[in-house]
């Protein structure tokens, strides 16, 4: 049925229109947005119209960055927020007498705050906790992950294993090993580290990683976002995917990453292209490819210009030499592939950089909206750079909330904090910000983003970090929705409420443009729409 809202403020992100008082859908597009006369010349008498029941309606979110296919609710040991290794353990034992027959104990939000002097996880904190089962627990990051005792042993690892198909472990001063495995995004993310996971681990079945998405998207429609980023997919992942969208139960639309790790080959980029070419749905659509420049700060791994304050005898590492880096980005650019790389340190940042203008000169400039994602740490020279060679800001405003960065500042050192996550200064400069949530890593509610982007506070107000890096929430709104939506070639259609874009939207329990931040936190969607059809309604 053509349905007519009216009765709330119409936030449209449309530069050259951002107001509005009615709105026509029809087809499952916009058809008509504007005062009440210009829309009413539009009606046949036919359409059903509702008086929106909420003070704020908006384009849907597109969430440039979401691991939708990660996280697992309650299907994993909750243990964001944890700041004890007591807290941790009862969390644990109180899942397992949740979950009486599970054979393995998973977890996700590990922090190393729980841990004393600043040291790593290891498999002996674990000691009795999960009552003879194996363990695994991922890092807040899901760069890294701790696995106990009887994990190491079901996994076959010895005193003599240092690399896994999913990534690297770690070893004591005695050569022992610790639990403790890192580089898992990079590695554990990949085709081959998920298919030696899903061989030993429950928790990687194909039905248990069909629930995760079933529930990510379901969550993702509950906070308004009508569009998930999965920015990090091998090819054997998108068959969970496609059954989401084939048994309709897909309630986001899913834009997908293709993960390029080190090592991929010719032939492979070959397929991927293949691949793409065939899915470019509406619902599900491949889009770019993913690469990681270097890791994260957290555990020193991010590739830093100088050292870290607190371990001055390295500055991280980068995984590709600065030339070799250059001739595969200009190999994907010459395909026509849009590249969405992986940087947090200042100098992960400047190779990435460096690498898209080496493209320019190679191979020309086309309309590639390349990404970088994170943008953590990025030197005042760089920050131009972004505008100059048309890069997008794919960045999660959560991520540097004061309550979460403690261990980030002291591994950085205070001279450098004024580089961290330079919002304001990459938009002044030109750059386009794309927002994200990073869920699981971050709450996937965009209003905790907003709120983070416009005070760099934490969630009780009491401290707020590198403030000149603000933005105004009008600013950070367009990132959520025309920004994102233009970083992914939608633009037009999504992020936007324009005639002739889908009629994705979402009405906001607030008016998020006229209320005080603290009331962002307060701020629920109401009703989300996607192409005309509700997919979420709030209980009031």
């Amino acid at each position: 049925m053509d349905v007519v809202l009216r009765g709330a403020r119409i936030w449209t992100a449309d530069p050259a229109r951002p107001w509005a008082q009615w709105l026509l859908v029809r087809d499952g597009r916009v058809a008509a947005i504007g005062a009440e006369h210009e829309v009413a010349a539009h009606l046949t008498g036919r359409e059903e119209v509702v008086d929106v029941d909420g003070p704020l309606v908006i384009p849907g979110v597109v969430d440039a960055h979401n691991h939708v296919r990660l996280g697992s609710g309650d299907g994993a040991v909750q243990l964001h927020g944890a700041t004890t290794l007591a807290e941790i353990r009862d969390r644990i034992a109180t899942w397992i007498d949740e979950n009486p027959s599970a054979s393995w104990v998973y977890g996700e939000g590990l922090g190393y705050t729980a841990f004393p002097a600043g040291r790593y996880p290891h498999a002996d904190d674990l000691a009795g906790a999960c009552r003879g089962r194996p363990a695994m627990l991922l890092d807040y990051s899901v760069h890294a992950a701790l696995f106990n005792h009887e994990a190491l042993a079901a996994l076959g690892v010895t005193s003599s294993t240092t690399r896994v198909p999913f990534g690297w472990f770690e070893h004591d001063d005695g050569g022992e090993l610790t639990g403790y495995l890192h580089d898992y995004a990079t590695l554990g993310l990949s085709r081959a580290g998920l298919a030696a996971l899903k061989q030993l681990v429950p928790v990687f079945g194909d039905d248990e990683q069909y629930a995760r998405v079933r529930s990510g998207l379901d969550m993702a429609a509950g906070y308004g976002i009508t569009t998930v980023v999965e920015p990090q997919n091998s090819l054997d992942d998108l068959a969970l995917f496609a059954r989401a969208r084939d048994e309709g139960t897909m309630r986001a639309r899913v834009i997908a990453a293709l993960f390029h790790p080190t090592g991929t080959t010719e032939e492979e980029v070959d397929e991927f292209q293949r691949t793409i070419a065939d899915h470019q749905g509406d619902r599900f659509r491949l889009g770019p490819v993913k690469l990681y420049i270097d890791d994260i700060v957290e555990p020193h791994t991010a590739a830093m210009l100088e050292p870290y304050a607190n371990r001055p005898d390295t500055s991280g590492r980068a995984y590709y030499e600065p030339g070799e880096f250059d001739d595969l980005v200009a190999s994907l650019d010459a395909r026509g592939l849009q590249c969405f790389v992986h940087a947090t340190g200042d100098r992960g940042n400047r190779l990435v950089l460096d690498a898209f203008e080496h493209a320019r000169r190679v191979n020309g400039v086309r309309d590639s909206r390349h990404q970088v994602v994170h943008v953590e740490c990025l030197d005042a020279a760089d920050v131009p750079r972004f505008g100059a060679l048309d890069v997008v800001a794919c960045m999660q405003p959560r991520h540097c909330a004061p309550e979460i960065v403690g261990e980030w500042r002291a591994n950085v050192g205070e001279r450098r904090w004024r580089h961290a996550w330079p919002m304001r200064g990459l938009h002044e400069s030109g750059a386009v910000l794309a927002f994200s949530s990073d869920w699981n890593v971050a709450e996937m509610d965009p209003m905790v983003g907003l709120y983070t982007a416009v005070t760099r506070a934490d969630l009780d107000g009491r401290e707020s970090w590198v403030p000149e890096e603000t933005i105004d929430v009008e600013t950070a709104l367009a990132a959520y929705t025309r920004g994102s939506a233009w970083a992914n070639f939608c633009e037009g259609e999504r992020g936007v409420l324009a005639p002739g874009a889908l009629a994705d939207l979402v009405v906001l329990s607030q008016d998020v443009l006229d209320v005080e931040p603290a009331a962002l936190l307060e701020t629920r969607a109401l009703l989300t729409m996607v192409e005309g059809d509700v997919v979420h309604h709030a209980d009031r």
